[in-house]
Formats: structure tokens, C-alpha cells, sequence
């Protein structure tokens, strides 16, 4: 039901809840992760409720892409977050954003780099900058 969405709860019972719905959960805060301690889902939540509040937090992502970008944009799942993150981080190093996308840090796959040249293609080589091994969001 929630499968590939990345979750963030202090709280150890929902974790449980949320991970048996198929979600990835963390215990640790992660800008790059919805933030479910902030839904405020009210009791008694059903499944439904919870995937309609967590639903309405990654349609805030899209409001997200819009401010970015200016107008409506649709891109491959790994190029939002990218961006998302990059956007709301301030800057990540190329380890931190392949283990905020969920890859190993010190993973070889160049899906990563991918994205962000794929992203380059698109918006322009200034778009996603690279200094002293930080990717910013530069400019359109």
C-alpha cells in the first residue's frame, strides 16, 4: 500500500504500522522523508486515512516542483526527489544523496549520476552545480 515511500516517525508503534503497510521508515529525522509525526492524523486512523494524509504530503512535493520550476513539471521519480532534496537541503554531497535515495553511499551504480544529467539535459547545465563535491540547485 505504501511501497517506495520513504517515512520518518519518532514514534515506535507507528513505524511498526507503517512499515507493515510496505512503507520504508526511519527512526532518525530526514528532510528527504514525509515527516509523519507532522500529519497529525487524528484516532482512530484507518489504512485509508493514513495513505490519503501521507498522499496529500507528496502532493506537496508537486506544489514543491512547481515553486522550483515555475510551472508544472513531470519528471521520473528519482529526478524529483533529487531535486526535492537538493532544494530543501541546501546542498548535498554525492554519497549523502545516493544514501538519501536509498542506495549504499559508496554504491557503484550510476543511477545517481544519471538523474542528475538527465536533469542537465533538460534544465541547463547550471541547473544542478557541483561545488567542491556538494550538488546545489543553481539556476534554470
Amino acid at each position: 500500500m505504501l511501497n517506495g515511500i520513504r517515512i520518518y516517525s519518532s514514534d515506535p508503534i507507528w513505524r511498526q504500522i507503517l512499515s507493515e503497510l510496505g512503507a520504508t521508515v526511519s527512526d532518525e529525522f530526514d528532510e528527504t522523508f514525509i515527516d509523519f509525526d507532522s500529519l497529525n492524523i487524528k484516532q482512530p486512523a484507518t489504512p485509508i486515512i493514513i495513505k490519503t494524509a501521507i498522499q496529500n504530503a507528496i502532493d506537496g512535493n508537486i506544489q514543491l516542483l512547481y515553486d522550483i520550476f515555475g510551472r508544472k513539471v513531470q519528471l521520473p521519480y528519482i529526478q524529483a526527489q533529487i531535486v526535492i532534496m537538493l532544494y530543501k537541503s541546501g546542498g548535498m554531497s554525492a554519497a549523502d544523496l545516493r544514501k538519501a535515495l536509498g542506495y549504499s553511499p559508496n554504491a557503484t551504480t550510476h543511477a545517481v549520476d544519471t538523474a542528475i544529467y538527465q536533469l542537465r539535459k533538460s534544465f541547463g547545465r547550471e541547473f544542478i552545480i557541483n561545488t567542491d563535491g556538494v550538488y546545489k540547485i543553481g539556476q534554470l
